[in-house]
């Protein structure tokens, strides 16, 4: 395997529980997801991004671990895990699992020995106060549902146990080399079994110091000593990172090679809104020049939509107020005062051109796109569902009972799939796109093939100006061919004047529709509403 396989990967994100289920359950699962790996040599991506799968009691999406080594027992069982790792790796399909360890559950048997007794091994392994900080929630992230505190008394234990999250998640003590060493046992253990890397959740808080809590050296050590660990055992294996931070921070995550080879890219996905609610590619513009050069091994993952609310915190106030205005008028649409709980289709009122549109600058941009369940055939949401669950609904398969997730009876699934409107499995299914060569599903899986055919990976990539600011143009200069992308934010049509002088030897690979001009002109590139073109500047790939 190449050991930079991640640069020319697509990755695609899903939840085993509400993927497939095989024993009618009502319930996703390894063997029904193992029965799905065909589907993905269908749309082309090459890597699999597993969600939390850990025994759990599930407060919040799995994202609250009991047992490291074991799955939850509603999903099958570890043997269950050990095939369809084997089956995935028949298939070409790599595979990188979520490494929840900022925090456990509170029913984690080191949380529950440490509050029994003062005295446990286990006590170290989380944070305590006596009394109450003074500054109690400062890092609260899910302040709206937390009380706006990370401190939590626990009666048994006669102190505060702190927690960035819900009070059902107690961090972990990262100063105590002890637990440190715990996380390398347990990554271990998950690349025995073939998994090929880790999504780092929550990686700048599991470094940051906490209450009276302090690191004898530098934090980012923790992650040194992990990679270095990974790929003793596996030099192939990655590690994803979610670090929500400017890019001239992205360095610190990075550092040339020796920390996280991945780090998705939120400062880019911010703008991408920002852009698509002016319809004016400016902001795009203008974030990409931003975006720091990175080392051989170093990448960006970019994503439109993920499992969780789309987090506008790098926008200022005004900025966030455009894209809620745009995309979630309504006060349930949003949650944590930051983020909206929506898929992008609704968000986009299912305007397929304008989801075409968007996907096409994902898939072209420099950086590993990061494609989430249900994205390619334009899944809805459900607004009735609680906090974050809204955008966690069954896979759609077909138009039969349940949409083909699950063969119960109708009313027994646990997450209950959308059935009707515009989004309900009637109208929005694999079976049914894959049958109709114009639909969204068929769009992406060109997208995904032609990214892979020109190599966009390799090329040296920059930001062209046009006359227009509804046109968002980049080029990408290879060894033997020039290829073009321009992209229009606007529903309506227009022409762009690109600056390049050798614009009229650039032909048409893929675009929106068909357009009179397969060549582009010096007097103007067309392009429709939401319109996009793919040009090269020679043939012969």
């Amino acid at each position: 395997m190449n050991k930079l396989w991640y640069k020319d990967a697509v990755i695609y994100a899903l939840a085993v529980d509400a993927f497939k289920d095989s024993n009618a359950d009502g319930r996703g699962d390894f063997f029904g997801l193992q029965q799905t790996l065909d589907y993905f040599k269908i749309l082309g991506v090459d890597c699999l991004w597993l969600l939390p799968f850990y025994d759990s009691p599930n407060k919040d999406g799995g994202y609250d671990v009991r047992n490291y080594y074991d799955v939850d027992r509603r999903l099958g069982h570890l043997g269950d895990f050990i095939e369809f790792i084997d089956a995935a790796k028949g298939a070409g399909l790599n595979v990188i699992i979520d490494l929840v360890v900022n925090h456990t559950s509170k029913e984690h048997p080191w949380f529950k020995d440490a509050i029994k007794n003062p005295h446990s091994p286990y006590r170290d392994y989380y944070i305590w106060s006596k009394e109450k900080p003074k500054d109690d929630g400062r890092h609260a992230i899910l302040a709206e549902e937390q009380d706006y505190t990370n401190w939590t008394y626990n009666e048994e234990a006669g102190a505060f146990y702190y927690h960035t999250f819900y009070n059902d998640q107690p961090d972990l003590n990262m100063t105590n080399r002890k637990v440190v060493e715990e996380v390398m046992k347990i990554m271990r253990f998950w690349l025995k079994l073939g998994v090929d890397g880790f999504r780092i959740d929550a990686a700048p808080h599991i470094i940051r110091e906490k209450g009276s809590y302090r690191f004898k050296h530098d934090p980012h050590d923790i992650f040194r000593e992990w990679r270095t660990c990974v790929e003793e055992f596996n030099p192939h294996a990655i590690f994803l990172a979610e670090v929500d931070v400017p890019p001239n921070r992205y360095s610190d995550f990075l550092e040339q090679d020796r920390q996280m080879h991945m780090l998705f890219n939120f400062y880019l996905n911010n703008y991408f809104f920002l852009a698509f609610a002016r319809e004016e590619a400016t902001p795009i513009a203008l974030a990409l020049e931003k975006i720091p050069s990175l080392g051989p091994e170093e990448q960006l993952a970019n994503f439109l939509r993920n499992h969780d609310e789309l987090d506008l915190g790098q926008l200022d106030e005004n900025e966030r107020q455009e894209v809620f205005a745009a995309f979630a008028p309504e006060p349930d649409m949003h949650i944590f005062d930051r983020g909206i709980r929506r898929r992008l289709p609704p968000m986009f009122k299912n305007n397929r051109q304008r989801l075409a549109m968007a996907y096409s600058i994902l898939f072209s941009l420099p950086g590993t796109p990061v494609l989430r369940y249900g994205q390619e055939i334009g899944m809805g949401d459900d607004l009735e569902r609680d906090g974050r669950t809204s955008v966690r609904t069954p896979m759609q398969w077909n138009d039969t009972e349940n949409g083909g997730f699950s063969d119960v009876i109708t009313g027994a699934i646990e997450d209950d799939i959308i059935s009707g409107g515009d989004y309900g499995y009637k109208k929005i299914n694999v079976q049914q796109q894959l049958s109709d060569s114009s639909s969204l599903l068929h769009t992406i899986r060109r997208f995904i093939e032609l990214r892979k055919k020109t190599g966009l990976h390799k090329g040296t990539f920059s930001v062209i100006q046009t006359n227009n600011s509804k046109c968002l143009a980049y080029h990408y200069q290879l060894a033997k061919r020039s290829i073009l992308m321009v992209h229009n934010l606007s529903s309506e049509a227009i022409t762009a004047k690109v600056e390049l002088d050798d614009i009229d030897r650039y032909s048409v690979i893929l675009s929106d529709k068909k357009y009179k001009r397969p060549v582009a002109a010096k007097k103007g590139v067309e392009l429709g509403p939401y319109g996009y073109k793919w040009m090269v500047s020679t043939w012969g790939f």
